[in-house]
């Protein structure tokens, strides 16, 4: 499948959590999830196969940490190789012996650090190193990269930079938003009318929002990013806020709740919609099913 050409033509659905999914299946949080890939590959891989069978056209790989900088805190700063290619060839063995015709889009996010004078780092480093990260998923065998949950603009844009020094393939970049008094905002205060511009002349093909808040209040920030650009927009809100029981995360939100929900962010002008903190399997089976009856 083509990703731009397929855009051009239907609404694309995609996965949802992969944390979610991790810690259902035995995950510790404070762990190293990117670890996973090559520890517990089978659970990965069958992680990626429920969304698959749900109906999602695109997975994205377990590897939203898998920076340097990022793996660095679990000691893994050496395993950026290792771990990133394992997590796209475990998605893509899935795709091609069982759903073919499907996406892997190989997933990237957030450093946590900052550049100068905000943070400590230079431009460069921080460029670099989403720059080695996505080789190693292109290596694997991605067919495009997802830059996701991003709150800086600045690190968005060196990482969609890093992207393209290393590959050719379709970039994806999603910031994360809240509404405030001054409207939609990173937690960083940028507007998304300032952050589309930014990221595609930075040369990214498709933009949106994932992550922070749920469908409703995605709505309206989905139309805002509509009238920004004509470019292809993406669109993944949780299912509902978190909340403790037990020690356990939990989100409230309903398979069918969420589902109900999601034909409006489609007709704001989503192009591609699927989940983020609390989506399951079963909210993309139902978004699929709300979508597609």
């Amino acid at each position: 499948m083509d990703l731009l050409k397929a855009l051009a033509e239907r609404t694309i659905v995609l996965d949802g959590a992969m944390g979610t999914e991790l810690m259902r299946r035995g995950f510790a949080s404070g762990g190293c999830p990117e670890e996973r890939n090559v520890t517990h590959g089978e659970v990965v891989a069958q992680i990626y196969r429920d969304y698959f069978a749900a109906g999602a056209d695109m997975v994205e790989t377990n590897s939203l940490g898998g920076t340097r900088l990022k793996l660095a805190a679990h000691g893994h700063g050496d395993d950026v190789q290792r771990f990133n290619s394992a997590a796209v060839r475990l998605a893509v063995a899935v795709r091609d012996g069982e759903f073919p015709d499907r996406l892997v889009a190989g997933d990237v996010g957030p450093t946590g650090k900052f550049v100068k004078p905000m943070g400590e780092l230079e431009p460069e480093e921080l460029r670099e190193a989403f720059a080695e990260q996505v080789a190693a998923l292109a290596e694997g065998g991605a067919d495009l990269i997802s830059i996701e949950t991003m709150f800086d603009l600045t690190e968005a844009r060196l990482a969609v930079e890093g992207a393209r020094s290393v590959s050719a393939l379709p970039v994806m970049v999603s910031l994360t938003y809240k509404f405030t008094p001054r409207g939609y905002r990173t937690m960083m205060g940028v507007d998304p009318k300032t952050a589309v511009g930014t990221l595609l002349v930075a040369g990214a093909d498709v933009v949106g929002c994932n992550c922070s808040i749920e469908a409703d209040e995605m709505v309206g920030l989905v139309g805002e990013l509509r009238a920004a650009t004509k470019a292809p927009v993406v669109a993944q809100p949780n299912a509902g806020q978190p909340r403790l029981e037990g020690g356990q995360t939990i989100y409230d939100e309903t398979p069918a709740h969420f589902a109900e929900l999601m034909p409006e962010l489609v007709a704001q002008g989503a192009n591609a919609v699927g989940g983020c903190c609390g989506t399951t399997p079963e909210h993309i089976a139902a978004l699929v099913a709300a979508l597609r009856p």
